[in-house]
C-alpha cells in the first residue's frame, strides 16, 4: 500500500473529524459530501418515487443519516448490501439548566453521556457545540421555528484538576471523579462579568421576579444559562438570545485532530469511536457507486449512520428504533408493494456493523486474550463473541475476509478474555430486530472513549478500501454461498 495514498485518505478522514465536532455536524458533513457526489435527498414524511440507477440519502432527527445507491438491474426483493456505524461519542451534555454559580465562578452544569474516561477532559481547552432551535416572528405577526448548527471555535471552557498540594493521594490512590460535583467546567469569574457589564449577579439561580418576567426571551432563559454564554449561541448564528428556545449543546475540545506520531503514522482525535468508521463507509459507499459501478449492480448499497450508540441506540433515531426497516421497506415498496418481498429481501440483505476495536496496549498487553490481539496496522478487526454481544458468526466472517483475501487486505480477529466483560455494538440490536445477517467489524485503536483517541494511518485505508470492495463485490460473492438451502 502506497504511503502517500494512506495519507490522503487519512487526511479527509481528519478533515471529516475537524468538520464534525458533534453528531449534528457529522450528519451535516455527511450531507454535504453526498451531494456533492450527486446524492438526492428524500423526505421521511413524503411519498419517496425511486429510480434503479439513482443515489438517496435522507436524516432522521439530523443525527442519523442513511444513503442508498439502486442498482441499475435492481427489482424489488432483491438485498441490501449495508455498513452501519454511529455518530455519537461519550461527551459531556449542557443540563436543561446550565447555570451554576459558585465560589465567585460561573459554571456550565453537563451530564455524562455514554461511558467516557472522564478523567481526560479535566484541564482541556474546552468550548461548545450543538444544535439551537431559534424562533423567527414572520412580517404577518406568525412565527416559525428552526433549528441552526452552532460551534464556538475559540476555548471558552474548562475542568481544572485539583493541586496535588490540596490531594497528595492522587497519585497513589488514583483519580477518583465525582461527575456530579466535580466534572463542572468554568466558564467565567463572576467579578469580571460584572465588571464587563454582562453578567447581573443575583445569587446561583437569579432572583424570582427575573425567573418569571417571560415565557420566551432573553429573561427567562438566562434564569437557566448565564446570558455570557446565550450571548456568545446567539452571536455564533446570527440572532438575538432571546431568539433562542431551546438548545442541545455539548462540551467540545478545542484541538485539532491531526496526522502525528514520529513517523505520521497515527492519527490523534477526539470521536475516533465512531466517526471513522462512518468516514470509512461513506467515502466506501460514495467511491463505488458511480453510473457505471451500479451498471450491473442487483441490490441497493446502503450506509447506515445512528446516533445514541454510545447510550444503547434505544431512540427515535438509534440503531433499536424502525429506521432501518422503515428504510428496507421503503425502498422495496416503491418498486413493488407485494408484502411478502420484504422478507425476501432481507434474507438477500447483508449488515457489515463497523465500530472501532480495541487495540493491544503494550503497557497493559494482560488485558488481551493471548491469541486474539488486535494491532495497529494490521488492518480490519472481525468481533467474535460466544454471548452474542457481537453478531459475527462463521458464515458472516467467511463471507467478509473472502473479499480481504481477493484485495490483499489484512483482517484480524478479536474475543474479548473470559474473565472480562464484552462491549457490543449495532450488530446484535440489527440482526436481531431485522433479521439480517450480520459481521461485526472495527479498526483498531487506543485510547477509546478519552477525550483523545488514536488509531493509525494504515488501518484508515484498509477500512475504506475494505467497505468499498464490499459495495462492489457482495452480490457477486453471495451467490456463492449455499449454505442457507
Amino acid at each position: 500500500m502506497a504511503k502517500e495514498e494512506a495519507i490522503s485518505v487519512a487526511g479527509e478522514l481528519v478533515d471529516f473529524l475537524n468538520a464534525s465536532p458533534t453528531a449534528f455536524h457529522a450528519v451535516d458533513e455527511a450531507k454535504r459530501r453526498l451531494k456533492n457526489a450527486g446524492y438526492e435527498q428524500v423526505s421521511e414524511r413524503e411519498d419517496w418515487k425511486l429510480e434503479a440507477g439513482k443515489r438517496y440519502f435522507f436524516t432522521r432527527n439530523y443525527s442519523t443519516i442513511v444513503a442508498f445507491a439502486i442498482g441499475k438491474k435492481y427489482v424489488a426483493g432483491n438485498g441490501f448490501y449495508i455498513v452501519g456505524a454511529h455518530t455519537d461519542s461519550p461527551c459531556l451534555k449542557l443540563k436543561p439548566i446550565s447555570k451554576v454559580t459558585k465560589g465567585g465562578y460561573l459554571e456550565v452544569g453537563v451530564q455524562t453521556y455514554g461511558g467516557g474516561l472522564w478523567h481526560t477532559w479535566f484541564d482541556r481547552d474546552l468550548t461548545v457545540a450543538g444544535r439551537v432551535i431559534v424562533v423567527r416572528e414572520e412580517k404577518d405577526g406568525s412565527v416559525s421555528y428552526s433549528h441552526k448548527l452552532v460551534r464556538i471555535q475559540e476555548p471558552i471552557m474548562r475542568v481544572p484538576t485539583l493541586a496535588i498540594h490540596l490531594d497528595r493521594g492522587v497519585n497513589t490512590d488514583g483519580f477518583k471523579v465525582n461527575t456530579q460535583t466535580q466534572l463542572v467546567p468554568v466558564l467565567a469569574t463572576s467579578i469580571k462579568a460584572e465588571v464587563n457589564k454582562i453578567v447581573a449577579e443575583n445569587g446561583p439561580s437569579g432572583s424570582e421576579a427575573d425567573a418569571t418576567k417571560s415565557d420566551k426571551g432573553s429573561t427567562a432563559n438566562s434564569s437557566k444559562h448565564h446570558p455570557l454564554l446565550l450571548d456568545m449561541v446567539a452571536s455564533q448564528i446570527g440572532c438575538q438570545p432571546e431568539a433562542i428556545c431551546d438548545f442541545e449543546l455539548q462540551a467540545c475540545d478545542t484541538q485539532p485532530s491531526l496526522i502525528a506520531g514520529a513517523a505520521k503514522e497515527f492519527i490523534f482525535s477526539g470521536r475516533l469511536d465512531n466517526l471513522c468508521s462512518s468516514f470509512c463507509s461513506l467515502k466506501g459507499l460514495i467511491d463505488s457507486t458511480s453510473s457505471s459501478d451500479l451498471e450491473d449492480e442487483v441490490g441497493v448499497r446502503m450506509v447506515a449512520l445512528f446516533d445514541h450508540e454510545e447510550v444503547g441506540s434505544d431512540s427515535a433515531q438509534g440503531a433499536g428504533s424502525p429506521v432501518m426497516l422503515d428504510a428496507l421497506s421503503r425502498i422495496t415498496g416503491a418498486f413493488n408493494s407485494e408484502l411478502q418481498l420484504l422478507p425476501k429481501a432481507i434474507q438477500k440483505s447483508f449488515l457489515v456493523s463497523a465500530d472501532m476495536a480495541h487495540a493491544l496496549h503494550p503497557n497493559y498487553m494482560d488485558k488481551h486474550e493471548d491469541n486474539h490481539q488486535p494491532k495497529l496496522h494490521r488492518g480490519l478487526v472481525v468481533k467474535h463473541n460466544a454471548n452474542q454481544r457481537y453478531a459475527t458468526n462463521s458464515v458472516t466472517s467467511s463471507i467478509f475476509k473472502e473479499i480481504a483475501l481477493k484485495h490483499c487486505l489484512p483482517t484480524q480477529d478479536f474475543v474479548v478474555r473470559n474473565d472480562m466483560a464484552c462491549g457490543s455494538t449495532i450488530g446484535p440490536i440489527l440482526a436481531s430486530g431485522v433479521g439480517i445477517r450480520t459481521v461485526d467489524v472495527g479498526a483498531p485503536q487506543l485510547s477509546m472513549h478519552s477525550i483523545r483517541e488514536m488509531c493509525a494511518v494504515d488501518d484508515v485505508k484498509y477500512s475504506y478500501e475494505h467497505f468499498k470492495a464490499f459495495f462492489k463485490e457482495f452480490s457477486h460473492l453471495d451467490a456463492t454461498f449455499s449454505v442457507d438451502a
